[in-house]
């Protein structure tokens, strides 16, 4: 008999995870389909969290009362801040994670959840009815309807693995692929496209010679992602680093013929910033040698990760390369690295909520949209989960903007641009970066959590009385006059300019926008002592005041852009003066607003215009 549930999941990898629980905790009954209970919250790739602007995701999915920044937490055996030496706009947190603990915690949270139910079926037809999703049906004949569908299946959609030029079915090493899935789709007018993806190999922790590499240690004083995590690691697990040479170079160019993407067997596209070994050594011809980052799988594991190494070469191949790097000179391989091309949905066929333009209430989130990497799919899991159960109770959905979040940037890039390669998350892709901190990130979206019922207003409360702190002891600094006696002795120190003494002082706000002035020194001046996050807080806002308002002015020009709303179904054939490309571009993506229209490609400024004058003459 048909089961009925208000919202379907598929798919437990980072973004069906998020998208369970974003609907389970905002009261809804959902059920997740996973082709293994056992390999919920998988990482298929390395087995960290974080990263250049990939941490910012985390944060943001956390405030918003995600789960990855506290899985993270919860398993990290390393953290690192990495580009300390830079601005705060650009600081991202990166941990190493226990990868078993970390699929454990997972499936743990997912089952001891009210409203989850989870079953191990593989998802073959989804329903329709009158364009609206209903439901799907399984490999097994069962049937569940819904009143809204979460598709999230990663790599496995018509997945095909590769290695040397071996092919077979697969996901996932060892794992079955969802082929079936794919035909239901494009019978409802979604079209797919065709990328590819890999991984490195494995090697046994034994055989590994860290006494000859590089050590690199976690951060003295570690930062966790989550702001409900209250503890810290105490003993962090260090990782090793080692490179290529021309002998490693060598080997590969020699074996060219029987890799799968030189061969021509590989047609689908892979990443341009995390490529294959051999892509490196062909594409940077120049290049002596490559890094490769060695990263313990946990903190008993048996196995290393060899960030840096990904590869789908034979597997002697493989052996041959690992045995001319450093370190790596008696490596027995445990798992072989390998390719996997898979299906996704061209996410231009999406709004900004991550429903398909085609099948109303048909949701995607993840790799299926053409991202990698488990933070962009954890953050577009919680988006979709989010709008799907707004979307059943009719009530306005949740779209963040690229001046609130690096989930707006991310989303925006996917439904606005035509993707043709794994998208990844870049602080360069983000115009507002210095408005998208990490130390900022429950200003920005902390509320929207506490609207949704994700975030307890306990927890909310906590934030609201830290900021309230930071308000105070900013207004403070404004009203506290130091006299050049007592700050002289201190800029000397850092080779700031002292205070004459016929100015008769000067208030600590303006000594702290000193470039070389911290806020301990301010404290050495007799100012009240902050708590480290406080203070820190305290310090970029001062520091960064007048670069921050400009950045808000530019918004609010944005904003303006944003009025201008564009119907869902408008016709551009009435509007003069656009040309063949810019009227099916726009067609393609039907921009909410003209903000949005200004960014996709092939649209000119002229044409947007335009298009301007033309809305303003409409009734």
């Amino acid at each position: 008999m048909p089961a009925n549930y208000d919202i379907i999941v598929i798919g437990g990898g980072h973004a069906g995870i998020e998208a369970a629980l974003a609907a389970a905790r905002m009261g809804h009954h959902v059920l997740l389909l996973t082709l293994s209970v056992e390999k919920i919250g998988q990482m298929s790739c390395n087995p960290s969290i974080g990263g250049l602007a990939k941490g910012n995701l985390v944060k943001e999915v956390d405030v918003l009362g995600g789960e990855i920044a506290v899985l993270a937490d919860k398993t990290a055996i390393q953290y690192r801040m990495l580009n300390r030496s830079k601005g705060p706009a650009v600081w991202s947190p990166r941990a190493q994670n226990d990868r078993l603990q970390y699929a454990r915690q997972a499936r743990t949270t997912l089952q001891g959840t009210v409203n989850i139910e989870i079953k191990e079926e593989e998802a073959t037809e989804l329903i329709a009815d009158h364009g609206s999703i209903s439901g799907l049906r399984t490999v097994s004949g069962g049937e569940y309807h819904a009143r809204a569908v979460i598709v999230t299946t990663g790599t496995f959609l018509n997945g095909l693995m590769h290695i040397g030029l071996e092919s077979f079915r697969g996901g996932r090493l060892h794992e079955p692929d969802a082929g079936r899935l794919s035909e239901s789709l494009k019978s409802m007018g979604i079209a797919l496209g065709r990328l590819k993806t890999g991984t490195s190999p494995r090697v046994s922790v034994a055989s590994v010679d860290v006494s000859r590499l590089r050590i690199q240690h976690g951060d003295e004083d570690p930062v966790p992602f989550s702001f409900r995590t209250n503890r810290t690691i105490e003993e962090q697990i260090p990782c090793y680093v080692t490179h290529t040479k021309e002998e490693t170079h060598a080997i590969i160019r020699r074996n060219l013929d029987r890799s799968p993407l030189y061969s021509g067997k590989i047609t689908g596209t892979g990443p341009r910033y995390c490529p294959s070994i051999e892509t490196k050594v062909e594409r940077f011809a120049g290049r002596p040698s490559h890094l490769v980052f060695i990263e313990p799988e946990g903190v008993d594991a048996s196995e290393f990760y060899l960030n840096g190494l990904s590869t789908s070469l034979p597997f002697d191949v493989q052996l041959a390369i690992l045995h001319s790097v450093k370190g790596l000179e008696n490596a027995e391989i445990t798992k072989p690295g390998y390719a996997v091309e898979y299906d996704f949905v061209r996410p231009v066929q999406l709004y900004a909520t991550l429903e398909s333009k085609a099948v109303r209430n048909l949701y995607f989130a993840g790799q299926i949209n053409g991202t990698s990497g488990y933070e962009e799919a954890a953050a577009q899991g919680i988006v979709a989960g989010i709008n799907a159960v707004l979307r059943i109770r009719d009530e306005k959905p949740f779209v963040l903007k690229r001046y609130e979040a690096y989930i707006g940037v991310l989303i925006d890039d996917l439904v606005t641009k035509d993707t043709i390669e794994p998208y990844r998350m870049f602080t360069s892709l983000a115009e507002h970066r210095l408005i998208l901190r990490i130390d900022n990130v429950a200003d920005r979206l902390m509320h929207c959590g506490v609207r949704y019922g994700l975030i307890d207003p306990a927890q909310y409360q906590v934030y609201v009385d830290q900021r309230a702190q930071i308000e105070q002891a900013i207004e403070g600094l404004k009203k506290t006059v130091v006299s050049p006696g007592v700050a002289n002795p201190v800029l000397a120190e850092r080779d700031e300019v002292e205070i004459p003494e016929a100015r008769g002082g000067q208030n600590l706000y303006q000594m702290l926008k000193r470039p070389h002035v911290k806020y301990r020194d301010i404290e050495a001046m007799g100012c009240v002592k902050l708590p480290p996050e406080i203070a820190r807080r305290v310090e970029i806002e001062v520091k960064y005041e007048g670069y921050i308002k400009r950045e808000e002015l530019a918004i609010a020009r944005l904003r303006e852009l944003e009025r201008e709303r564009i119907p869902p179904n408008f016709d551009y054939t009435g509007v003069s003066g656009l040309s063949n490309e810019a009227r099916a571009k726009l067609t393609q993506v039907r921009p909410a607003d003209l903000d949005q229209a200004s960014r996709i490609q092939g649209v000119s400024p002229s044409e947007i215009l335009r298009l301007l004058l033309y809305l303003k003459k409409q009734p």
